[in-house]
């Protein structure tokens, strides 16, 4: 009888564990998604990290700093985080990945997913060229053609 108490009570603090750490995640991914918000309307800037101005990688390394998570300045390093996941399996928070140009699979851009409705209503959050600091639809296929891969750091 002992036996099974002990395995109730380790299966308990075991599964309140896991469900701390979910919820600390979940609470991670809305602090840097609500972050990269705040930028929204900035203006592009190659190389910049700050309200006035910024570029993609740029949104990312100061969206996560909300959390006290440090990661690399520029699109070709952070290419190598996390985990690679599928478009339809991707959730708030995954870092979506571009190749535009000549070179067609060379990584130049990166966004951050911002919401998921269903695998085909994807928003995210990047630092645009022409019009700054924006969150727009990922389905389109201006995007989807040219994404090279989807990793999840969080």
């Amino acid at each position: 009888m002992k036996y099974i108490l002990y395995i109730l009570i380790f299966t308990i603090s075991l599964s309140s564990c896991i469900s701390s750490k979910k919820l600390a995640n979940n609470t991670s991914v809305h602090t840097v998604i609500n972050k990269a918000r705040t930028y929204i309307g900035t203006p592009y800037k190659w190389g910049g990290t700050s309200s006035k101005g910024m570029d993609c990688s740029g949104l990312l390394v100061r969206s996560f700093q909300s959390i006290d998570l440090n990661i690399p300045r520029t699109t070709s390093e952070q290419v190598f985080l996390g985990k690679k996941v599928k478009l339809k399996k991707s959730k708030k928070g995954d870092l979506v990945f571009f190749a535009f140009g000549k070179k067609k699979k060379k990584v130049t851009h990166v966004g951050l997913i911002s919401d998921v409705k269903s695998s085909d209503k994807i928003d995210f959050i990047h630092a645009s060229s022409s019009k700054g600091v924006i969150e727009t639809k990922l389905n389109r296929e201006y995007y989807l053609k040219r994404i090279r891969v989807i990793r999840r750091i969080l």
